[in-house]
């Protein structure tokens, strides 16, 4: 007899394959909209350049200034520009920095949204936008932050330097993982997960040798883009929780933490789950999935280590008092020992 469960479809529009950047003046036009703000960060001025030439006169305005776990202030900035311009649409060309800016000034106005990732976010398919004032990250969720269009060109992330294409990969990854664990996992929202942990893994495993690959980047986005459609169903536990401590208290990089943290939390959780650990790993076809993640990371030189990307040793202590100040569902039972423990572990860079 199967198990009961819900499931709750969300409303936007999908297009996923190549070339299909030309047509977001067309995907502007089907939303009925007629004021574009372009977003955009300061490292994709070129991608910026050719959306905003093929907008034409639809595009009133541009702010090219997208930054890390969507400060306020930097909001505030843009949401002045969307006033003063009249724009009834944006169209976002980027990572989640600037998805996550497209999010927050639809979540003040209800603008339209059309976005065109770069990287393997997945935040663009959720309805959940987090921000940053003060030293603190917070989240919030609503079907008004959900944008309405997604253009998944392959060709826009096929240009991701390599770098860049692992952290983001392993990002998405860590989507789907705790998907499978998540307390609202079901039967759709598993099938979307692991088809995502096999691209992904599949993807990771052959950047290195064919790093601009058609396949390859391919691989990346559909994973990343199945991995955001989890995020945007399900709860997720320690993993996300963690993350969103160290980078919105502590300014560590997004996706690089995400990258560094994941395989710890897996191996915490491994004992309180151990069938979703092993579907993870034969799903990326290892024989153990916390050091079959690690090893695609050291493989494709990833970071490994809290340390090497910033954190003072004395920060751990704050980071798992934050992190387990509040409960929230986890396949393991957490305790500050314990946290203390796998952040001590991710900041050596041990293997899990």
């Amino acid at each position: 007899m199967t198990a009961g469960f819900t499931y709750v479809g969300l409303p936007y529009r999908i297009r996923f394959g190549r070339d299909l950047l030309p047509e977001v003046d067309a995907e502007v036009a089907r939303l009925g909209r007629s004021r574009v703000l372009l977003l955009t960060s300061a490292d994709l001025a070129g991608p910026g350049d050719r959306v905003e030439d093929l907008l034409g006169p639809r595009c009133v305005a541009r702010f090219d200034g997208a930054a890390l776990h969507t400060p306020v202030g930097v909001t505030e900035e843009a949401l002045g520009l969307l006033q003063a311009s009249d724009a009834d649409c944006v169209v976002a060309v980027g990572g989640g920095s600037t998805t996550g800016l497209a999010k927050a000034l639809a979540a003040r106005t209800g603008v339209d949204q059309v976005i065109l990732p770069t990287t393997y976010a997945g935040s663009e398919v959720t309805p959940v936008l987090g921000e940053t004032a003060d030293g603190k990250k917070t989240t919030r969720s609503s079907p008004s932050i959900l944008p309405e269009t997604v253009l998944y060109d392959v060709e826009l992330s096929r240009g991701l330097p390599v770098p860049i294409a692992v952290t983001s990969a392993v990002n998405a990854l860590a989507h789907a993982v705790e998907a499978l664990y998540s307390a609202q996992a079901n039967p759709i929202v598993d099938g979307w997960a692991l088809d995502a942990v096999s691209a992904i893994g599949a993807g990771l495993e052959h950047l290195a040798a064919d790093p601009f690959g058609l396949d390859v980047r391919a691989d990346l986005l559909r994973g990343a883009w199945l991995a955001g459609m989890c995020l945007a169903s399900v709860g997720m536990g320690l993993h996300h929780k963690l993350c969103h401590v160290l980078g919105g208290s502590f300014g560590l990089p997004h996706a690089s933490t995400h990258t560094v943290v994941l395989p710890h939390v897996m191996r915490y959780n491994a004992p309180a789950a151990p069938e979703v650990l092993a579907r993870i790993a034969g799903a990326m076809g290892v024989p153990d999935a916390p050091s079959g993640v690690d090893d695609l990371v050291r493989r494709a030189d990833g970071p490994t280590s809290l340390r090497e990307l910033g954190l003072p040793f004395d920060a751990l202590g704050e980071a798992a008092d934050q992190a387990t100040a509040s409960p929230y569902p986890n396949p393991r039972t957490l305790t500050r020992e314990g946290v203390l423990e796998l952040l001590t572990r991710a900041w050596h860079g041990v293997r899990p």
